[in-house]
């Protein structure tokens, strides 16, 4: 059984990746960050999954589960510690804008490697058939985050690939597992359910 600051960080490491996928930071009332997760209703194991990491390592702050449309919902979580824990500020511009990366702490870790890699993958990432052969997908339009996935990926024992397209002014990154695809599903336990 892992020790409660392990736990923690698997809990923090996921909930970075999750973030980093599909959440924003605003401070609507000046006192307090608020972090909003978009997540599709079609995933009510992924909504409920982040609902518990936020609150493990927020035990004594409220989520909220905002139904926006039948299709999709918000999780949100106010703390000051988000813009530290998240690495970029709420009052800055998009998350391309500040160049995010993923935190050197998740990145020495095998075991925060992977919960992070799975909740980057769960919100940008695909699973998908070409050809017969299973492949994982992450795509993002920020370099250094692009760079930190590889760098995870290969630290956890796997290879992907980069391939770098032209996405309007910007280029646009696609890092695609192909080799031993099943293992690492396996490994970052990915599922979309």
């Amino acid at each position: 059984m892992l020790d409660r600051e392990n736990q923690y960080k698997n809990h923090l490491a996921y909930i970075i990746g999750v973030a980093i996928g599909d959440g924003n930071l605003s401070n609507p009332n000046g006192r307090a960050t608020r972090l909003r997760i978009t997540c599709d209703n079609k995933y009510p194991y992924i909504i409920k999954k982040i609902q518990l990491s936020i609150k493990t390592i927020l035990p004594k702050n409220k989520v909220s589960i905002i139904r926006r449309k039948k299709t999709y919902c918000d999780i949100s979580c106010y703390s000051n510690k988000w813009e530290n824990w998240l690495g970029w500020k709420s009052d800055k511009g998009p998350k391309y804008n500040q160049n995010i990366k993923i935190p050197a702490w998740i990145k020495e870790s095998q075991a925060y490697s992977i919960q992070c890699l799975q909740g980057l993958l769960e919100t940008d990432g695909s699973i998908y058939r070409d050809r017969k052969y299973k492949m994982v997908n992450f795509v993002t339009i920020i370099k250094s985050l692009a760079d930190d996935v590889v760098e995870m990926i290969n630290n956890i024992g796997f290879t992907a690939k980069t391939y770098k397209l032209k996405y309007g002014l910007k280029n646009k990154y696609t890092i695609r597992i192909s080799k031993n695809t099943d293992e690492f599903l396996k490994i970052t336990k990915l599922v979309k359910k």
